[in-house]
């Protein structure tokens, strides 16, 4: 396996591979493999802020105030539960994408490819954000997004509307 610089912990996960890399056939397996870890990594922040809000709940002492010990702990109970919901779709989520094969160059797009769209280069694998390559962006998308939805199953040549803007598919990988 390739290494990959660290990821910086921002509103979009940011990393750099050499332009190089990006002609290579691995290429798809890298990023796909590099996608994996930063899920694993939100599930892992699932589970500790999901402990974190049952230890909290259950530390909240009986006080004089009365009622604000029951909210207390009923509102950790609800963060370790929403945390939880948020760590069962983050494993369907994982699931999907270990699921999709990336080794295959396809004829049209579906999960699992890269499709350059004028300027504009998306990744079908999974809701992880930009990701920023040798000064290139690319959008790594989840299949069930509306952007997408309207790439999959589009050809070479094909146009779609984005946003009132008709792109081309320049390729797909």
């Amino acid at each position: 396996m390739i290494p990959l610089p660290d990821i910086q912990a921002s509103g979009y996960s940011t990393f750099i591979i050499p332009f190089k890399l990006m002609q290579k056939p691995e290429f798809k397996k890298v990023l796909k493999e590099k996608c994996i870890s930063i899920i694993q990594e939100r599930m892992d922040t699932l589970r500790v802020a999901m402990e974190q809000a049952q230890l909290s709940a259950n530390e909240e002492t009986k006080s004089s105030a009365g009622d604000k010990y029951e909210t207390s702990r009923a509102m950790g109970h609800l963060a370790k539960d929403m945390y939880a919901r948020q760590l069962v779709e983050t494993g369907k989520e994982l699931a999907s994408i270990s699921s999709i094969d990336c080794s295959v160059k396809n004829l049209s797009v579906m999960p699992g490819s890269i499709v350059k769209c004028g300027d504009i280069i998306y990744f079908i694998l999974a809701g992880i954000g930009k990701i920023t390559y040798d000064g290139e962006i690319i959008y790594v998308i989840s299949p069930n997004a509306p952007v997408a939805k309207l790439l999959i199953g589009k050809k070479t040549g094909d146009f779609v509307t984005i946003n009132k803007n008709s792109l081309q598919i320049i390729e797909i990988l």
